[in-house]
């Protein structure tokens, strides 16, 4: 029998996890066919040899053009199957974890099922997010209001199955459909903030997105590493969003936000945030290979 699910995985740097993420395929997967792609990146720390000895899996090495563009390659070179595992390469995945996930995928409508995740500490790892709006733009420490967070603390949100706006991409069970329909994940965003735009745009196109806690895995986080220049491209790559989805407009309002959030962040001791808000100010001195160096208001 054919694969019905490709696992795919974009690795950078990533020798220290990506082992125990696919040990822990075969039990994940149980009875359900798959196939498994992992598009390296660009490493240098040995992982596409580490990856090339065990076997079980496609390699394609490429340079670094991003994790969208990582991902979409990884597609490409997957055979067809009705559903697409994203996984990022610092998850563990749960016993029985993909047929639990594929139960929800199969009902109509469904384009993309989110785990229950939680932290190498065991303690759960908040993934479900709102919509980004303005009011949004600050977060739960700038505001207090939980209603004016992206991300839900609430536990009582992780207890039971129900639909989100969108979940962090670590763990995702896509719809083949979906995915196609979508066109795969918008590759100008190179790093955060695509995972947030391919849900959006799946809503955008009736296709939902749900929290499944029955099914389970780990995530680790920060398994490629994290810099001032992840924080930056985080923020550039937020208002980017929001000026694709609800206009310049909206957009100028949400980056003068971000300078306040990001000075306020500065003054109470997060370093990151000063490169992040001379980025801001400053396109020239951008990371590059966001292509958002030629105006205030990233494109």
């Amino acid at each position: 029998m054919g694969a019905q699910v490709a696992a795919v995985v974009v690795t950078y740097n990533s020798a220290q996890h990506v082992d125990a993420l696919l040990d822990s395929l075969p039990r994940a997967f149980g009875d359900v066919p798959y196939t498994t792609v992992v598009v390296d990146n660009g490493s240098t720390d040995g992982t596409p040899a580490l990856l090339r000895q065990r076997g079980d899996c496609t390699v394609v090495e490429s340079v670094n053009d991003g994790y969208g563009a990582g991902m979409n390659r990884a597609v490409r070179h997957a055979p067809e199957t009705d559903a697409i595992l994203v996984l990022n390469p610092d998850v563990e995945l749960d016993a029985e974890a993909v047929p639990r996930m594929l139960r929800v995928l199969r009902r109509p409508g469904v384009g993309i099922v989110a785990p229950r995740t939680r932290e190498a500490d065991g303690n759960l790892s908040p993934t479900l997010r709102r919509t980004p709006t303005l009011a949004r733009a600050g977060g739960l420490s700038f505001t207090g209001v939980p209603l004016l967070s992206e991300r839900i603390e609430d536990p009582q949100a992780y207890a039971t199955e129900h639909p989100v706006d969108w979940a962090v991409g670590a763990i995702w069970l896509v719809d083949r459909e979906c995915f196609d329909t979508v066109g795969g994940f918008d590759e100008s965003y190179f790093l955060y903030s695509e995972e947030t735009d391919f849900a959006l745009r799946a809503r955008d196109r009736g296709w939902v997105t749900v929290y499944a806690p029955e099914a389970g895995g780990m995530h680790i986080g920060e398994g490629s590493g994290t810099s001032h220049e992840t924080h930056t491209m985080k923020m550039l790559n937020r208002v980017r969003l929001i000026r694709r989805r609800r206009g310049t407009g909206a957009a100028w309002l949400y980056y003068a936000l971000t300078l306040l959030v990001e000075l306020r962040r500065g003054l109470l001791g997060h370093r990151a945030s000063w490169p992040t808000l001379r980025a801001l100010v400053r396109p020239a001195v951008r990371p590059a290979v966001l292509g958002a160096s030629d105006t205030v208001l990233p494109r």
